[in-house]
């Protein structure tokens, strides 16, 4: 499973922005599925992330209420809406995903193996 992200962009602060991750084959939708974010100069950290069947998700704190992840698994595409969108969002946005994650690790994103090749998003002040 490859995924693919869709095109960031740049935002005013306040705006919105919908990320989709999407990998064209059907075995997709059993996987687990997260987006982590790395901006200059820090560690990669995780956003949110979605259990196979969207039964389970996580939030880190600094995007709760803001943010919302979820999934198509008839399009075989999973969603990160971003609202209320903040300077401190921008950063490069990457989409990963794993059939193993369990919900214990939903948020740890060293137990995914696919990534996507991340997307940059902008948000200007």
């Amino acid at each position: 499973v490859q995924p693919v992200e869709s095109a960031g962009g740049l935002v005013q602060a306040g705006g919105s922005l919908r990320l989709s991750c999407a990998a064209s084959r059907r075995a997709f939708s059993s996987y687990a599925v997260g987006w982590f974010r790395q901006a200059p100069g820090t560690e990669r950290e995780t956003v949110a992330c979605i259990t196979w069947n969207g039964g389970s998700t996580y939030y880190a704190d600094a995007v709760k209420g803001r943010f919302t992840i979820s999934r198509d698994n008839d399009k075989n595409t999973v969603y990160l809406q971003m609202n209320s969108l903040k300077p401190e969002d921008t950063a490069v946005y990457y989409c990963a995903a794993d059939l193993l994650v369990s919900d214990y690790d939903l948020a740890n994103q060293h137990k995914y193996a696919h990534w996507g090749q991340g997307t940059q998003v902008t948000v200007s002040s």
